[in-house]
C-alpha cells in the first residue's frame, strides 16, 4: 500500500491514494477547575465553529454584491465562496490552517449534514405532488428525454474520469460503473429550489414557461432522488435487502401514518378556531431530526427522512408558517457550513493536469448543449416556440444544493475521489453558471419580438378579442370587477380573455409560488387545507366562473399568484406582458361600504403602492377602478348562460384631453354596445379668450417654457380632435350615445359644472389625464388627494354624487415613448371623411 506521510505543524498526515487522508494529532484536555477560562477558545471546536461560519456568511455576502449584475444565483456564488476558503486558494496560507484545523472537520462535517436534513425538509416542504400527478404531457415528455439521454452521456462521461481503484486492505474494489453513476445523477439533476429563485429573479415565475420549468424539474428531482438511494443501498456494504425493506416500509409509513396524523391536527386546529402555535413548529422540527435518524438506522441516508417528512405535510398555513420560521436561518446559517465543507474536499492543486480539468469542462459543455438540443426538439414537437425552448433548455441545467449533495455521498462512500470530486463540482458550479445568460438572450430576443404590439384597446383591432388581465386582493375587489367586465361586451367578433389573478402576501420570503387552477377543478398548488387563502381563491373562482356562464364568449382563466408586495407588480406585469394583455385591471386601495364611503383595509399602503409601481412600468394600459356600490342588477342565472343580463346602465365619459382620454374612451365606446347601455361623453374646453389671457399673463416671466407649453398644449388638441371627429363619425347613428361640448373658464367651474350636472350615472370613465395639456386642469392637479387618479378622477372621488358608483380611471402604458412629451403622430383614422385615402373596401 502506497502511503506519503508528511509531518504538518503538530499533525501527522497519510493521504491514501486521493480517497482519504488519515490525521493524527495530540488531543489536550483541560481539567482544571478554576472559575475562569485557562484554556484557549481557539483550540475549542465550538468556538472555531462559530469562527468559520462567520467567515463563510461575510465572504459569501461580499460574493453576492460583486455578482450582482452578473444574474447568477445563490447556490453559485456560496459554492464559489466555498471554494475560495479551501485549499485552493486561501486554505493554504498560514493563518488558514489555524482558522481551518484539521481536528475541527468533523464538528463541521456533522453541522453541515444536520443542515442538509433540514433543508431537503424545506424542499420537500415546498414541493407538491399534485404537481406531478397533473403534470402535462409537454413537461412529463422533457423531463423524461433530457433525464434518458443525460444518464446515457454522464455515464459514459464517469467511465473516463471515475478511475479505478485496486482493492486494498483499508478500501475495497471500486469499479468504474459505480461512480460514472453518480456522474449521471449529477449531469441529469435539474434543481427545484435553485430553479424556483432564477425564475424570480428572471421574472418567469409566473409564465407558461415558469410552469412548465418548475414542473419539469419537481420529476427530475423526485427521479434523481430514487436514483440516489438505489444506489446508497445497492453500493453499501450492507445486506441490500436489509436496507431496501426497512427503507421502503418507513416511506409507507410516512404516507398512510404520518400524513392522515398530521392532517388530522391541522384539521383540528382549524375547527377550534385556533391558530398554528411555535409548539406545533417544535413538533415538526423535532420530528425532522427523528425520521432523519430512522432512514439513517435502516441504512439509507438521514436526509431522505426529512425529505420524505416535507413532502408528505400538506401545503397551507401550517407549511407556509413553518418556511417562515427556519427557512432564512437553515439557508442563511445552516447551509453555508455545508458548502464550506464542499470547498473543503474541492483542491484545485490536486488534479494531475489543467487539461484533465479542461476536458471535464469540455464534457460539461457538451452536456449542456445536448440538454438544449433536447429541450428545443420536445418544445417544438409539443407546441412551444424555439425562444420558450432556448429558455426552457437553459433552465434545465440549473444545478444547485442536491447535485453537490449527490457528489459529497459518493466521495463519503469512497466511489469517487478528491479529483474526480474537485472536477464535477467545477463543472457543476459551471453549468449553472451558464443558465443566466442563455436566458436572459432569450428573453431579451422574447421581448424585442412581442415589443408592445397592440398593447391598448385604442390600438387593438375592434374585431379581435380583447384580453384583460384583472387582480383581485380580497372577495370585496369581486363585485365591481365582475359587473365592469359584465357590461365590456363580449361578442363572437370580438370575445373577452380574462386572466383573474388572485393576488396573495407573501410574508418572510424571497421567492414566490405560483398555482394555475384549471376551470372546474380545485387543486391548487400553494395549499390543500381550508386556510383563508385557500377559501378567498374558491370562492373568486367561483365568481369567474358564474361570469363565464352568463357569456358564451368569455374564456377566463384564474390563477393564484403569492407574492410580496414590494415586487408584486413586476410579477403582474411581467405576467400580463407574456399573455399579451391589453388592460390590467386593479382595484383602488380603498373599498366601498354600506352607506357609500371609502375604507382601507390593513393592506391600504401596501396595495397603493403596488397600483403606483403598475402605473410606471406597465406595458399595457391599466384601469384603476373605484367600487362605491354600482346600481345595477345582473342576472346569475346559470340556466341562461347566452341571454343578455337585463339592465338600466348610464355611463359618463368626461373628456379632458391627452393620450389617457383616448384609452378611456374607447373603452367607453366598447360598453356602449352591450344593450341597455347609454353613453353620454362630455368633452370640456376652455373659453378662446380666457386662454390667450392666461397664456399672455404665463408668458410674462419664461417666454421659452411659455412657448414650449403651448406647442404641446395645441399639438394635443390637434390630436384630441381628430379623435372626437373619428369617434363622432363612427357613432352618428347610435342613439345609445350622446355627444356634448361644455367651454368653460377656468378649474373652478370644471369641477362645479361636474359636481352639477353629471352627477347622476352609474358608470363614470375617465383618463387619468396627468400629462394632459388642457389648462382647465392645470391647478387642480397640484391638489389632488390621490395621484393615481388623476384629477378628475379625485373630483369624482370627493363628491357625493358618486356614493353608489363605479368610476375607473384609465390610462395608457408609459413604456417605449408612449407617453413621451412631444410625441404626438397623426394616424390615419377608417373614414373616408377625415382620410380620404381611406379604401371603403376595407370594411
Amino acid at each position: 500500500m502506497n502511503m506519503e506521510n508528511r509531518i504538518i505543524g503538530h499533525y501527522n498526515v497519510s493521504n491514501l491514494q486521493g480517497y482519504e487522508i488519515t490525521v493524527c494529532y495530540m488531543q489536550n484536555v483541560s481539567a482544571s477547575s478554576s472559575h475562569w477560562q485557562t484554556q484557549n477558545p481557539a483550540s475549542l471546536h465550538l468556538p472555531v465553529l462559530a469562527l468559520q461560519l462567520a467567515i463563510m456568511i461575510f465572504v459569501s455576502r461580499i460574493l453576492m454584491f460583486v455578482f450582482r449584475p452578473l444574474r447568477q444565483p445563490r447556490f453559485v456564488v456560496e459554492a464559489i465562496a466555498g471554494v475560495l476558503l479551501g485549499p485552493s486558494f486561501f486554505g493554504n496560507i498560514g493563518i488558514a490552517k489555524d482558522v481551518f484545523p484539521f481536528e475541527s472537520s468533523m464538528l463541521l462535517d456533522t453541522f453541515a449534514n444536520f443542515g442538509l436534513i433540514y433543508y431537503m425538509f424545506l424542499v420537500g416542504l415546498e414541493m407538491d405532488l399534485l404537481a406531478v400527478t397533473c403534470m402535462s404531457k409537454k413537461s412529463l415528455s422533457i423531463a423524461t428525454a433530457t433525464a434518458t439521454i443525460l444518464i446515457s452521456l454522464g455515464a459514459g462521461a464517469g467511465l473516463y474520469f471515475v478511475p479505478v481503484r485496486q482493492t486494498t486492505e483499508a478500501a475495497p474494489l471500486s469499479p468504474k460503473p459505480v461512480g460514472a453513476v453518480f456522474w449521471a445523477i449529477t449531469l441529469s439533476i435539474t434543481s427545484f429550489p435553485e430553479l424556483a429563485r432564477i425564475l424570480s429573479d428572471f421574472k418567469l415565475l409566473h409564465t407558461d414557461l415558469g410552469r412548465i420549468a418548475l414542473t419539469t424539474s419537481i420529476a427530475s428531482d423526485i427521479f434523481a432522488w430514487g436514483l440516489l438511494v438505489v444506489a446508497i443501498v445497492t453500493l453499501d456494504d450492507h445486506d441490500i435487502l436489509a436496507a431496501a425493506i426497512p427503507t421502503l416500509i418507513f416511506l409507507a409509513i410516512c404516507g398512510y401514518v404520518f400524513r392522515p396524523a398530521i392532517a388530522w391536527m391541522i384539521r383540528r386546529t382549524k375547527e377550534k378556531g385556533e391558530q398554528f402555535y411555535e409548539m406545533h413548529i417544535y413538533f415538526i422540527l423535532g420530528a425532522v431530526a427523528t425520521c432523519g435518524l430512522i432512514t439513517d438506522a435502516c441504512g439509507s441516508h438521514s436526509m431522505i427522512g426529512g425529505f420524505m417528512l416535507g413532502l408528505i405535510i400538506p401545503k397551507g398555513e401550517l407549511a407556509i408558517k413553518i418556511l417562515e420560521s427556519i427557512d432564512e436561518f437553515v439557508k442563511g446559517i445552516m447551509l453555508p457550513a455545508f458548502f464550506m465543507l464542499n470547498g473543503i474536499r474541492t483542491d484545485l492543486h490536486g488534479l494531475p493536469n489543467i487539461a484533465h480539468l479542461a476536458y471535464a469542462w469540455l464534457i460539461t459543455i457538451v452536456a449542456t448543449f445536448v440538454k438544449i438540443v433536447i429541450t428545443i426538439a420536445m418544445s417544438l414537437y409539443s407546441g412551444m416556440s424555439f425562444r420558450d425552448g432556448l429558455a426552457l433548455g437553459g433552465l434545465m441545467n440549473t444545478k444547485g444544493v442536491i447535485a453537490l449533495i449527490v457528489l459529497n455521498e459518493g466521495r463519503t462512500m469512497k466511489i469517487l475521489d478528491n479529483t474526480t470530486m474537485t472536477v464535477m463540482s467545477t463543472t457543476t458550479l459551471f453549468m449553472t453558471a451558464l443558465v443566466g445568460p442563455i436566458v436572459l438572450l432569450a428573453n431579451k430576443t422574447t421581448r424585442s419580438a412581442r415589443k408592445y404590439k397592440q398593447r391598448t384597446i385604442q390600438r387593438s383591432n375592434p374585431d379581435t378579442e380583447l384580453r384583460i388581465l384583472t387582480c383581485i386582493h380580497s372577495i370585496g375587489n369581486l363585485s365591481g370587477i365582475i359587473n365592469l367586465l359584465d357590461v365590456s361586451n363580449s361578442t363572437q367578433k370580438s370575445p373577452i380573455k380574462v386572466f383573474a389573478v388572485h393576488l396573495v402576501e407573501l410574508i418572510g420570503r424571497a421567492s414566490a409560488m405560483l398555482a394555475v387552477q384549471e376551470a372546474g377543478k380545485n387543486d391548487s398548488a400553494i395549499t390543500n387545507d381550508p386556510s383563508r387563502e385557500r377559501v378567498e381563491s374558491d370562492q373568486i373562482v367561483s365568481a369567474f366562473e358564474r361570469y363565464k356562464e352568463r357569456h358564451e364568449t368569455v374564456t377566463v382563466h384564474p390563477l393564484t399568484v403569492v407574492s410580496p408586495y414590494v415586487t408584486m407588480h413586476e410579477d403582474i406585469y411581467q405576467f400580463a406582458e407574456d399573455k399579451l394583455a391589453a388592460m390590467i385591471l386593479i382595484p383602488f386601495h380603498k373599498q366601498g361600504t354600506i352607506t357609500g364611503g371609502l375604507q382601507g383595509s390593513e393592506n391600504q399602503y401596501s396595495i397603493r403602492a403596488v397600483n403606483h409601481n403598475l402605473l410606471l412600468k406597465s406595458p399595457c394600459s391599466v384601469g384603476i377602478l373605484v367600487d362605491r356600490g354600482l346600481r345595477l342588477s345582473i342576472s346569475s342565472k346559470p340556466s341562461e348562460p347566452s341571454s343578455q343580463p337585463p339592465m338600466d346602465l348610464r355611463i359618463a365619459m368626461l373628456f379632458i384631453g391627452g393620450l389617457d382620454d383616448h384609452e378611456a374612451l374607447s373603452y367607453a365606446h366598447r360598453i356602449a354596445g352591450t344593450p341597455g347601455v347609454t353613453l353620454t361623453v362630455v368633452r370640456f374646453l376652455q373659453i378662446k379668450m380666457d386662454v390667450e389671457q392666461n397664456a399672455n399673463a404665463e408668458c410674462h416671466e419664461e417666454e421659452g417654457s411659455c412657448l414650449t407649453t403651448t406647442e404641446e398644449s395645441e399639438a394635443e388638441k390637434e390630436l384630441d380632435d381628430d379623435y372626437i371627429n373619428e369617434f363622432r363619425f363612427k357613432t352618428m347613428f347610435d342613439d345609445s350615445i350622446t355627444y356634448l361640448e361644455k367651454y368653460l373658464n377656468n378649474g373652478v367651474e370644471l369641477v362645479k359644472d361636474i359636481k352639477t350636472n353629471y352627477n347622476d350615472f352609474d358608470l363614470y370613465v375617465v383618463g387619468r389625464s396627468v400629462e394632459a395639456k388642457s389648462p382647465l386642469i392645470m391647478g387642480i392637479s397640484e391638489l389632488i388627494d390621490n395621484p393615481e387618479l388623476g384629477p378628475i378622477g379625485d373630483i369624482l372621488l370627493s363628491s357625493a354624487f358618486t356614493a353608489h358608483a363605479l368610476v375607473l380611471v384609465v390610462q395608457q402604458p408609459t413604456s417605449d415613448g408612449f407617453r413621451t412629451k412631444g410625441n404626438f403622430r397623426r394616424e390615419k383614422w377608417a373614414s373616408p371623411v377625415l382620410n380620404p385615402d381611406y379604401d371603403l373596401r376595407s370594411l
